[in-house]
């Protein structure tokens, strides 16, 4: 399974592909010439890891891998990176970089347009990084706030997000902003910083994309899509707004680094995704191409609501829905949801992030169903603070707020809780797991896909222990915060549940199957109603093929009408 490639070359007859076997993680990196269509022979390659390399030159990578004696970190990633010269073993090169085995990882990363920079991103934790700059054989420390985030260059200046409020220069820069600092100043020792982007209240940048002609930023307000493009200016950059077709999502694809065309897809709910092309010399998108619509979407309508959690806080969600439907309480309603790792839920043609080509248009829509997205704090969708709003000891905020959007739903009669259903993946896993095991009453269908369940051992399986800053630590007093929603422990035998369907992959290196595995036993064995779907390959997606996700999707969705159709007395 081809999991991405990097070329060093414009005509690309040297470039990196990354393969996965069955989808996992780990990764075979194989040196491969596109002109030719072949393996380069006596090329760059690196046997299944966990790895990533960029290319110095045509005859260096500078690589961080898992290969080799004691070379991953606690959490089964790369410790350690190397100047990997062609025609040299990989295990014999020393590394330049190496980061203790309490850290996450240690990679390389490469920006810029016609003069390309090299960095070294180390992670102590999931949410802080140190930034070096690899530049003539030597690492240059950058002094940049752990908690920032490196989206690019543009010129002499790197395009920095900050996720903490940074005093800096005798200014206060503010938490979710997008600031230029310049490259020789920060070696120099004397920072020069110039702001970019400072988002409102409602307001969040989502993703950027920086050339030599400017920085494109895509942003949500309330949720929905806005974009800018920044040129530089005599008096600093000059802002272009880009007009949009309406309210959805948008995604960045491919950049041209030096000209900066760009190629972006917008889609919503209802509409299916639409390829783009962006240049800043004619500032308007250029429509290319429009997906094949697989349901009628003029029949529905998209609602944004806002619910109230528990602690007041007013929390968005998206609701589809036929343009006629009656509020009669009786509606078929599904629920989909994340809450976590900084993550943003957005309008969507599949409805979640998976590339489900507007499956659940025929599956549900047009059998009757309501359809929510609900956008719980966890995520990104209102910058770093709506995320750490519910980080560690905060955890149960998320839960609260799914709840709070389950209770909104039933107030308006859009649906009764015998017609309401839930689904969520890997930290939504853990999700509907702690809604069914905290508000059971609420629901009576649920599908939990490669979920986080055992909490009190998350940390000791594969990638786990790089998730210490999200969820906390159970071999420390966090126990006792986390102990209250770990859904594995707090399952109750005199409890009824609504029906789950649990399903994971045997090559998920990410999330270990075995929580899956254990919380359907545990409720198997309480005599509750559980479905189990394991497929062999897959990866933490779940799935390598088309066919395996439309198997999947289709026990999904027969699992909601069996549950939902037939609904308790």
């Amino acid at each position: 399974m081809l999991k991405g490639m990097n070329c060093e070359d414009e005509a690309h007859t040297r470039c990196l592909m990354h393969l996965s076997d069955g989808g996992s993680d780990a990764v075979e990196l194989r040196e491969y010439n596109v002109q030719d269509k072949e393996f380069v022979n006596g090329g760059f390659y690196a046997p299944a890891a966990k790895q990533g390399a960029e290319w110095v030159d045509k005859d260096h990578l500078l690589i961080s891998s898992t290969l080799g004696e004691d070379a991953a970190t606690d959490s089964g990633y790369a410790r350690s990176a190397r100047l990997w010269e062609r025609g040299t073993e990989l295990l014999s090169v020393k590394p330049i970089i190496e980061v203790p085995k309490g850290s996450v990882s240690v990679r390389p990363i490469t920006f810029g347009g016609k003069q390309q920079s090299i960095f070294i991103l180390e992670s102590s934790d999931f949410w802080s990084f140190k930034f070096s700059l690899y530049h003539d054989g030597k690492i240059h420390s950058l002094a940049l706030p752990h908690s920032a985030f490196l989206y690019g260059v543009q010129g002499d200046n790197l395009i920095v997000k900050i996720n903490k409020d940074w005093q800096a220069n005798n200014k206060t820069w503010v938490q979710g902003s997008l600031i230029a600092v310049s490259q020789r100043s920060i070696i120099d020792g004397k920072l020069k910083i110039s702001n970019l982007v400072t988002p409102s209240d409602s307001e969040v940048i989502e993703s950027v994309a920086v050339s030599d002609a400017g920085v494109l930023v895509t942003m949500l307000e309330d949720v929905k899509a806005r974009a800018y493009f920044y040129s530089r200016g005599k008096k600093g950059f000059v802002r272009n707004v880009i007009a949009l077709p309406g309210d959805g999502q948008l995604e960045i694809n491919t950049l041209n680094e030096v000209s900066g065309e760009t190629y972006l897809t917008w889609e919503n709910f209802i509409t299916p995704p639409t390829l783009y092309r962006y240049l800043p010399s004619e500032k308007k998108l250029e429509k290319i191409f429009k997906q094949s619509a697989t349901f009628d979407g003029s029949r529905f309508k998209v609602e944004q609501y806002f619910a109230e959690s528990k602690d007041g806080t007013r929390v968005p969600y998206f609701a589809v829905m036929a343009k006629d439907i009656e509020f009669n309480g009786k509606n078929p309603t599904h629920m989909f949801s994340y809450g976590g790792f900084r993550n943003s839920l957005l309008p969507s043609y599949s409805g979640s992030y998976e590339e489900l080509n507007g499956a659940y248009g025929k599956l549900w829509l047009e059998r009757g169903g309501v359809y929510v997205l609900a956008n719980i704090r966890g995520g990104g969708e209102y910058g770093p603070a709506w995320h750490a709003a519910a980080l560690r000891e905060k955890r149960t905020n998320s839960f609260d707020d799914f709840a709070a959007v389950a209770k909104d739903l039933i107030e308006r009669d859009v649906t009764a809780p015998d017609y309401l259903s839930i689904e969520g993946r890997s930290n939504g896993g853990l999700l509907v797991g702690a809604s069914i095991t905290r508000n059971p009453e609420l629901f009576n269908a649920a599908i939990c896909g490669v979920p986080l369940l055992d909490m009190k051992r998350y940390h000791k399986l594969l990638a786990g222990a790089s998730w210490v800053g999200e969820f906390g630590n159970p071999d420390t007093d966090d126990w006792s915060f986390i102990k209250s929603y770990s859904p594995y422990q707090n399952l109750k035998k005199e409890q009824d549940y609504p029906p789950v369907l649990f399903f994971t992959s045997t090559r998920d290196d990410r999330v270990h199957p075995g929580h899956a595995r254990k919380m359907a036993a545990r409720m198997k064995a309480m005599g509750q109603e559980v479905e189990y779907y394991e497929n062999l390959e897959g990866g933490h997606g779940g799935h390598s093929t088309n066919e395996q996700l439309a198997h999947r999707v289709a026990l999904m969705y027969t699992h909601l009408w069996n549950s939902l159709e037939s609904p308790a007395e």
